[in-house]
């Protein structure tokens, strides 16, 4: 008699405790979710390129696009994602997420079904209303190819037929570009959010360093505080300061990220007040290993677990309120593109900030420049 297959909870167990053993290296929200949602053959193949060494940020989209893919197949089709997926299925999935939003006024079948809008709102996994922005597509589909190559796979993803349905859908709903983050953290508005954190409590602690460490190292993302690890930082020889006062510094090993080589170690370097602002909140937290940035409980408990990426976001938007500032206006990114818009209202030439941002190229980087900065500047206003 054969044996009777194994229940279902015990297959997501499995799969919990699979992507639990990934989650240093890929921290991960919602493990309980994704087990449930992924299959065995989606956890394998994320396991897969873990020990090929892919980056840890592309190994967080990669997972977040695959979530939110399975999630989008179950609900348009009942089933999980085929592999490799037919031609019909990404058409589908363009024509989902790329529709008019005055033609769907005259035709409620138009887009995305509202059954299948419902159950991606209830799973957690859709939240703005309307179309996606273009890009989120690409990137969707583009995560979705790779991930079908590292099964062995040829998809339908170059086809012309695909190819000319994303661009009649972007051609017939034209978006204008938005940044991630409205303004940009300067200077003057940082002053102003860590203004609310302030006091000795462990979150103002934390939160106060993480403000100063994202902004002075660059205008770090937000994925890459959320993963930062005590075995990255190193103790450096102090930094005279202006006026001869010896400065603290460490150096922080970033790894491979968004813009770096497959094999290129990108450093950077915090000097002074954001130095002792991290090393208030590792002596606060008594952290001497593992994860540097750790979400508290109500009960002041610090987790042993990372803070998740969304979390980091959540706290620049909770200091910017506490602050009196458009919560609507800023985002974790905002220290990202404030950092540079800094730079350069100081004088600082930007290939110099650009060694501290990491960015390749002088195009890239200039790309966050605000435009109201830009616009007041002495640039535009020659005449």
């Amino acid at each position: 008699m054969a044996p009777s297959p194994a229940p279902l909870a015990t297959d997501v167990e499995r799969r919990a405790e699979a992507l639990d053993t990934m989650a240093a290296i890929l921290p991960i929200d919602r493990r309980d979710k994704l087990a449930e949602l992924l299959t065995d053959a989606d956890v394998e193949t994320l396991r897969h390129l873990v020990n090929e060494g892919m980056g840890e940020n592309t190994l967080r989209a990669l997972t977040s696009d695959l979530a939110y893919l399975e999630a989008w197949s179950h609900a348009a089709t009942g089933s999980p994602l085929p592999w490799p997926a037919p031609e019909a299925l990404l058409l589908k999935f363009v024509a989902h997420h790329l529709w008019d939003p005055a033609k769907r006024e005259s035709d409620p079948d138009h887009g995305m079904p509202a059954e299948v809008d419902r159950a991606l709102r209830d799973g957690g996994f859709l939240r703005a209303a309307g179309p996606h922005a273009p890009d989120t597509v690409r990137r969707r589909l583009a995560s979705w190819s790779t991930l079908t190559k590292w099964r062995g796979f040829d998809g339908a993803f170059a086809s012309p037929g695909l190819k000319s349905a994303i661009r009649l859908a972007v051609r017939a709903v034209p978006r204008p570009h938005r940044r991630k983050s409205t303004k940009a953290v300067t200077g003057d508005v940082l002053a102003k959010l860590l203004a609310t954190c302030g006091g000795d409590s462990l979150r103002d602690v934390r939160d106060r360093a993480i403000l100063m460490v994202a902004f002075a190292s660059g205008g770090r993302r937000r994925s890459e505080i959320a993963s930062l690890r005590k075995d990255q930082l190193t103790i450096e020889a102090p930094v005279k300061g202006e006026d001869g006062t010896p400065l603290p510094s460490l150096s922080i090993h970033l790894g491979r990220t968004k813009n770096s080589g497959a094999s290129q170690d990108e450093v950077v370097y915090l000097t002074g007040r954001p130095v002792e602002a991290l090393n208030a909140w590792l002596a606060a937290a008594g952290i001497d290993g593992g994860s540097v940035f750790r979400a508290i409980d109500r009960w002041g408990n610090v987790s042993r677990r990372a803070l998740d990426p969304k979390a980091v976001n959540d706290i620049v938007k909770r200091r910017v309120a506490e602050a009196g500032l458009e919560v609507g206006e800023f985002s974790a990114h905002g220290l990202r593109s404030g950092y540079l818009t800094e730079a350069a209202n100081r004088g600082i030439p930007l290939p110099e900030a650009m060694e501290q941002s990491r960015h390749r190229s002088v195009q890239q980087a200039s790309g966050y420049y605000n435009s109201s900065t830009r616009r007041s500047g002495r640039a535009a206003r020659l005449l």
